[in-house]
């Protein structure tokens, strides 16, 4: 367990559906070590780079795999036995890349994040097969894969004229942002409705404490308001005593 946690990178399984990777990333691996001439032919290293070399092979092989080549000790033969077994997996994997990018549309994608993820594992396992995959190519299979309902946003992504897929997406991943913003701000208040006051708050006019209160009406008060002139109003109150005395 121990060898494993220190590879630089994945091994290469018994498989081999990983050679492409594992092979790219042997040769990066060599490169930086000042031993990548060992893995061309016609190049004659010293003892010293050929063990280095062969040393960082095995490394990065599964158990059984390494068990199988044990004989050979060979940098060069070990790479050279390596490719032919496993080379053929790039025309086991270019079909099915192929297929998968002729199919691929933004529209099938819940989030431009995972539309994005997909794209790149799949221009990556092109470009790892040979195929090159230029920036016209990316952003047209973007901008041509929107949904019919967002004809109108494909329309000004296009009149923007975004130069490079990495322009483009940026601004795809900020709009989303957005707009998933504004549903869940619409979500927690509708369209249309402003908060509630709270309850406890009422407006109340106080009134200055030099003023002078004004007086309460009593109930008195208002039922006379709302007869009229009272009791007096009808029968004798109407009359008076002095009103008789003038006829």
């Amino acid at each position: 367990m121990a060898r494993l946690n220190n590879l630089d990178y994945a091994a290469l399984n018994a498989f081999g559906d990983n050679y492409l990777q594992w092979a790219l990333d042997t040769k990066i691996m060599l490169k930086s070590k000042d031993l990548f001439e060992c893995i061309e032919e016609g190049f004659e290293p010293s003892d010293k780079q050929k063990y280095k070399a062969i040393m960082h092979m095995r490394h990065h092989l599964a158990e059984s795999l390494k068990n199988q080549y044990l004989i050979i000790k060979d940098h060069f033969d070990l790479w050279t036995e390596l490719n032919r077994r496993y080379g053929h997996q790039r025309m086991v994997l270019l079909p099915k890349a192929q297929f998968d990018w002729k199919n691929l549309r933004i529209q099938d994608y819940k989030s431009v994040d995972e539309y994005n993820s997909e794209l790149f594992r799949i221009v990556s396992l092109l470009r790892l097969c040979g195929t090159k995959v230029t920036e016209k190519e990316l952003l047209e299979k973007t901008l041509s894969t929107f949904s019919p309902n967002n004809i109108l946003f494909q329309q000004q992504y296009q009149e923007k004229g975004f130069e490079t897929y990495v322009d483009l997406i940026l601004c795809l991943l900020l709009a989303e942002q957005n707009n998933e913003l504004l549903l869940m701000n619409s979500d927690m208040r509708p369209p249309g409705t402003a908060p509630l006051p709270e309850a406890h708050k009422v407006d109340v006019v106080k009134q200055n404490p030099n003023e002078p209160k004004e007086p309460k009406e009593t109930n008195y008060v208002h039922r006379e308001r709302h007869y009229g002139r009272g009791r007096g109003g009808r029968g004798r109150g109407g009359r008076g005593r002095g009103g008789r005395g003038q006829f």
